[in-house]
């Protein structure tokens, strides 16, 4: 009877642990990639519409946690076609070339209550450069059909020029401010 009990309570220890990391998916449709650009006195707004990416959540300790992510450079949206085309071509990100940016986290450090300084491998444009990215987790939330979701805000501003892209200088800014918002599902 008492190596029932051991045995039992194990499994129960094992899962409560198990339990504790998760894996969320993002999902595209709640989420957003975004961006604004210095052109000579103003900023112009643009977005990524197709990423996907992988956050592992250690709900016991959120600085353990994990993201990895990946955005087409091809679904770039700036509400004007003929500049999508030129940022997407040879002369800015070189679409043809280098179809995505991808991010992998490789630390998380607990800035306050629900913020973390989250630094990672960033590849754009072939070059691979570690970046910070200011995240405020906004929570857990059970959603439509008792769908498991987590909430995330990041910013973090790239310099062009670190990257090779360098195209327009004087017209265009070199600092390009990014904001992500995401909401991500619990895989299955």
């Amino acid at each position: 009877m008492k190596r029932i009990i051991l045995l039992l309570s194990s499994f129960a220890l094992a899962l409560a642990a198990r339990a504790a990391v998760e894996t969320y998916q993002i999902d595209p449709v709640h989420s957003s990639v975004g961006f604004t650009i210095r052109h000579f006195v103003s900023k112009v707004p643009g977005s990524f519409t197709k990423f996907a990416g992988t956050i592992v959540v250690d709900r016991d300790n959120l600085a353990n946690s994990t993201v990895s992510a990946t955005i087409e450079i091809g679904s770039l949206n700036t509400a004007n076609e003929m500049r999508d085309n030129d940022v997407k071509s040879a002369k800015f990100l070189d679409a043809a070339n280098f179809s995505t940016i991808t991010f992998t986290s490789s630390s998380w450090k607990k800035t306050g209550e629900n913020t973390f300084d989250v630094t990672g491998d960033l590849t754009l444009h072939g070059v691979k450069k570690e970046v910070v990215l200011k995240v405020v987790f906004d929570g857990f939330a059970t959603g439509m059909r008792g769908a498991q979701l987590s909430g995330w805000e990041a910013s973090t501003t790239l310099t062009r020029a670190d990257f090779g892209v360098s195209a327009y200088k004087g017209v265009l800014g070199d600092e390009v401010p990014v904001t992500i918002n995401i909401e991500a599902d619990l895989k299955k």
